[in-house]
């Protein structure tokens, strides 16, 4: 594979003698178009952003860089399911999202098909030949080459493409990310190419953006990708939060709102979050009264959030909505309002 101090020696030497196929390539492209070999880093970012997916099934085989096909059996915290379309991924999540401090273990029934991210399928026979791919697939991420799954290239584009003497040799549609995949990796070692920009791609926020250059292209890359690891965070901080919630027993210590602290509301009450996602407020100080019910849930994107459903009792039906969770302890979650910044609330675990 030619490298890039070859590449650009090669334009220096040969750029008197392209002036007429240039001139070419700048009406088809608009300009002087970046040209790529098979190991440049648009080639790696093309292929990386064109390889399947199989992050979606995670909860099954923690392998993001492989999909289990169908059918398949697996048992789920000791019950046996029988998985035929992805319609069932929903029986496991409802067994997995059961209780929140529970260790959740799902087995497979193997033999058991994969697909890979390269769109080959593989039969895994046991349990040690799925570690091994779940070994691979860490080693993949590790080494910046697994899938780039936070940017979706719109299809079709269009890549031109270039011999030894960068003249342009001819152009092909790509119309997939199978066919951009096999196509990149493929590659003629001796052949370079261009990507005949703008195409479109859709980011894993749902935003659409144009891309006009390599350089755009490697910008949004980056910027995609630090938005995932954002996500992963704000996940794990979610798992932390829920675990502190089930862990212990909260009284609310604060709550502000534009007329002030109206904490005094909720002293004689404490809060107990349960594992099955319940929460239940209690008196404790004229234990007559009756218990508040609720249920509650802890989201991220890339904040934290918790929601709270109390029903019965116009108090802690003020609670009732979609908080931030803007920082939080083993001893204290502090919360903000979706809806209205000026209201906060503070739990501390007693």
């Amino acid at each position: 594979m030619k490298n890039l101090k070859f590449l650009s020696a090669l334009l220096f030497i040969s750029i008197l003698s392209l002036t007429s196929c240039q001139d070419e390539i700048d009406d088809e492209n608009g300009n002087n178009p970046n040209t790529n070999s098979a190991t440049s880093p648009t080639a790696q970012n093309l292929e990386r952003s064109a390889m399947y997916d199989g992050s979606f099934d995670d909860f099954l085989d923690d392998v993001s860089c492989s999909s289990v096909l169908f059918p398949v059996t697996v048992i789920v915290d000791n019950t046996e399911i029988t998985l035929v379309s992805e319609s069932d991924y929903e029986l496991v999540l409802d067994i997995i999202g059961e209780f929140t401090d529970d260790d959740d273990s799902v087995q497979f029934q193997f033999p058991i098909t994969v697909q890979l991210s390269n769109y080959t399928q593989v039969v895994i026979n046991n349990e040690a030949e799925l570690d091994a791919l779940e070994d691979a697939c860490d080693d993949a991420e590790d080494n910046f080459e697994d899938a780039i799954n936070c940017l979706e290239i719109d299809f079709p584009i269009t890549i031109l493409t270039y011999d030894a003497n960068l003249e342009q040799s001819g152009s092909v549609v790509i119309e997939s990310e199978q066919q951009l995949y096999n196509y990149m990796d493929n590659f003629d070692d001796d052949a370079y190419f261009s990507v005949n920009y703008p195409i479109t791609a859709t980011l894993s926020n749902g935003n659409t953006v144009e891309i006009t250059s390599d350089a755009d292209l490697e910008n949004y890359i980056d910027e995609c990708l630090d938005f995932d690891d954002m996500e992963d965070d704000a996940e794990d901080d979610a798992e932390d939060v829920e675990e502190i919630l089930v862990e212990g027993t909260f009284v609310i210590e604060s709550y502000v709102d534009a007329a002030g602290n109206a904490v005094a509301e909720f002293a004689d009450y404490t809060i107990d979050f349960a594992n099955d996602l319940t929460c239940t407020a209690q008196n404790v100080v004229n234990t007559t009264i009756a218990d508040v019910e609720g249920v509650y849930q802890v989201t991220s994107d890339i904040d934290v959030y918790l929601s709270l459903t109390f029903t019965g009792n116009t108090t802690f039906e003020l609670l009732n909505q979609t908080w931030e969770v803007t920082s939080y302890s083993e001893n204290s979650i502090s919360l903000q309002s979706t809806t209205n910044a000026a209201i906060t609330v503070v739990l501390s675990q007693i």
